[in-house]
């Protein structure tokens, strides 16, 4: 799938919730997103392995209880899965962020590694907190502040992650 696609499937999930939930029925809500989050568990072959039964699950249970709330519960999912993936190549090195980095940089450096590693272990710090957040807003906040936190603020506050990570790794290089 490109790229593009996958961040437009992403970016549309918690509007299509939010918006949907109000003028569509909970079962066919869910069978209408079924392509989309499919599509978009088919991003990468560890992720979709874990993250495909959780959709197919999610998406069985909002049908069958006539409840949007399962659907809500797809950021946490994510994050989850995410975590596992990242958790697992620290486990199991190279990490992920390692094999990102040596696509560029094929030869990459013992000190590269290292920072990699670090990289990825802030990744999984952002995971647990961001899934503690999404599984919160899902269970006890209004769909307002669900549609906000996940559809918009956790998009910030990623792009704020990648932006520093980005800043602090252009120093390391210039420093080592």
């Amino acid at each position: 799938m490109p790229r593009w696609l996958s961040v437009v499937l992403t970016l549309a999930y918690p509007p299509a919730i939010y918006f949907g939930s109000h003028y569509v029925p909970a079962p066919v809500l869910a069978i209408l997103l079924l392509p989309l989050l499919l599509l978009r568990g088919s991003g990468g072959i560890a992720i979709g392995r874990w993250l495909i039964p959780g959709v197919v699950l999610l998406v069985v249970i909002a049908i069958v209880s006539n409840a949007v709330l399962p659907l809500k519960f797809y950021p946490f999912l994510m994050n989850v899965v995410f975590l596992a993936v990242f958790a697992s190549s620290l486990r199991y090195p190279p990490t992920i962020i390692e094999r990102i980095a040596r696509i560029r940089e094929p030869d990459l450096p013992p000190a590269g590694v290292i920072y990699t590693r670090r990289v990825t272990q802030v990744w999984c710090g952002f995971f647990i907190v961001n899934g503690s957040l999404a599984l919160w807003t899902t269970l006890w906040a209004t769909d307002r502040v669900w549609f906000w936190y996940n559809g918009v603020i956790v998009y910030a506050l990623m792009g704020a992650l990648f932006a520093i990570e980005w800043l602090v790794r252009q120093r390391v290089r210039r420093h080592g």
